[in-house]
């Protein structure tokens, strides 16, 4: 064994995978998951550790994991985090704590995001049960989202004995974990809804098709429903469009409607009758994770998939296994290339989308280099679709209608790193607070509230 390389990881074959809807990446067995622990160094002063935004005790799991005590692994993995089946397929680990691990200065860093998520798999698969909460204290708490933030909220709460209440906008709960990321990357039935089971488990309870603000506002919760406190955890589904002409035409959509429609309403399934613009040739303009996620589904759904994005692969803000990904299906990059308007047949279709070729310049305010249009570069790309993936906002329903509630020039909540905003009670982390970010730092944000929440409870 080659202990500078990292045991490789199954995957599905590019061409079989292009068309379904199957997970792509196919994890460890038991065998090659104690092989890549044996890799670990056991440093005594764990940088990967602090790489975890949730604080995992990383070194502690891979021990028990090269021990073969897989049911302890999910027990250290547990007391940090309540997702690792979800955090072990979407978290971006090589910016995190396999960025950190020391392994990784002469070598492959320890494949920590796929032992996680071999843990939890065979946790799952062996009926693992999470450990049991406190007992009661006697105190109510409203998590408005059922997102990786409020999910996580709502288990370290009950953990610690509080009566949780989740309350969910869609039919279904799970926030982004179920409407925004697709099927091939993380399965629903399987992953998320066990992971959601296992925080029910923990007595949190989740009431689905509640839109806070309209049903029932933060202030009712509070004064008239006796909860003691509440999280807000509802996320960024307000998505961003460009503002250039056509964009209005019919076969535009923004990359949350797409995936949505997809992933929670099922229009990749044969036997669904939810409807969705597949497209024979389709734009979709972003280069986040977000828009590797529309362009892999667009190609599954037949299609040509260009993906236009304004920088250099360099600067792509995906994930790096996600480009490659993406690659290896057959989708086509035109980098350097920025939109300029939708073109539009006589009957308000999609016909095709104009652009111009762009030039790095000097860095900007986010240190990346700033594009510049290079004149005289113009050139159209002919498509039926385009999918705009230019990333969102939170929904201002929540901060509209609830008192004392402060919002930033971006209409994000304002809340320091406790997650306390400017009404007394009132907890907000993630996507909420930040604009649209990773699952995981929306769920180091939950724990951060979690911890706010109960440290203001237990003082009042």
């Amino acid at each position: 064994m080659d202990v500078l390389k990292k045991v490789p990881v199954r995957e599905q074959d590019p061409k079989v995978r292009a068309t379904n809807f199957e997970e792509v990446c196919l994890g460890y067995n038991e065998e090659e998951a104690k092989t890549e622990a044996e890799r670990c160094l056991k440093c005594k002063n764990p940088q990967c550790v602090k790489g975890c935004p949730v604080s995992i005790n990383i070194p502690g799991f891979i021990q028990e994991v090269q021990n073969g005590n897989i049911e302890e692994a999910y027990k250290v993995i547990g007391k940090s985090s309540a997702l690792p089946a979800i955090c072990g397929r979407v978290c971006p680990q090589e910016s995190q704590c396999e960025g950190k691990c020391i392994r990784g200065i002469k070598g492959e860093p320890i494949s920590i995001g796929k032992l996680e998520r071999f843990v939890a798999d065979w946790s799952r698969e062996n009926g693992v049960e999470p450990e049991k909460p406190a007992v009661p204290n006697g105190k109510k708490v409203a998590v408005i989202g059922s997102g990786p933030s409020g999910l996580t909220c709502a288990g370290d709460l009950a953990k610690l004995g509080y009566d949780v209440t989740i309350f969910e906008a869609l039919h279904e709960a799970g926030g982004v974990l179920v409407y925004g990321i697709p099927e091939f990357r993380l399965p629903k039935e399987t992953v998320v809804k066990s992971e959601i089971e296992n925080v029910k488990k923990l007595g949190v309870k989740i009431e689905t098709n509640v839109i806070i603000g309209k049903s029932i506002t933060i202030d009712q919760l509070l004064n008239d429903e006796g909860f003691d406190a509440a999280f807000i955890g509802s996320g960024a589904g307000l998505p961003r469009f460009m503002g250039i002409p056509g964009e209005n035409a019919n076969g535009v959509f923004s990359a949350n409607e797409y995936l949505t429609r997809s992933n929670l309403m099922k229009a990749f399934k044969e036997d669904y009758d939810t409807p969705i613009v597949a497209g024979k040739k389709v734009a979709v303009v972003g280069g986040g994770n977000v828009a590797m996620d529309a362009a892999r589904t667009a190609l599954r759904l037949g299609a040509e998939v260009h993906v236009v994005y304004r920088r250099s692969e360099a600067e792509l803000p995906a994930r790096a296994e996600e480009v490659h990904h993406a690659k290896e299906e057959g989708i086509i990059f035109d980098l350097l290339t920025n939109p300029t308007e939708v073109l539009v047949d006589e009957n308000g279709w999609v016909k095709g989308l104009r652009c111009i070729k762009m030039e790095l310049g000097e860095p900007d305010a986010s240190g990346r280099r700033k594009p510049v249009e290079v004149a005289g570069s113009e050139f159209d790309i002919e498509v039926d679709t385009v999918i705009m993936s230019l990333g969102t906002s939170p929904n201002p329903l929540i901060s509209s209608t609830t008192v004392g509630l402060d919002t930033d020039r971006r209409k994000c909540i304002v809340a320091d790193e406790t997650g306390k905003t400017t009404k007394e009670g009132v907890y907000a982390g993630g996507d909420a607070v930040t604009g649209a970010a990773t699952v995981i730092l929306a769920m180091e944000a939950g724990k951060a509230g979690a911890k706010g929440i109960h440290e203001f409870l237990s003082n009042k």
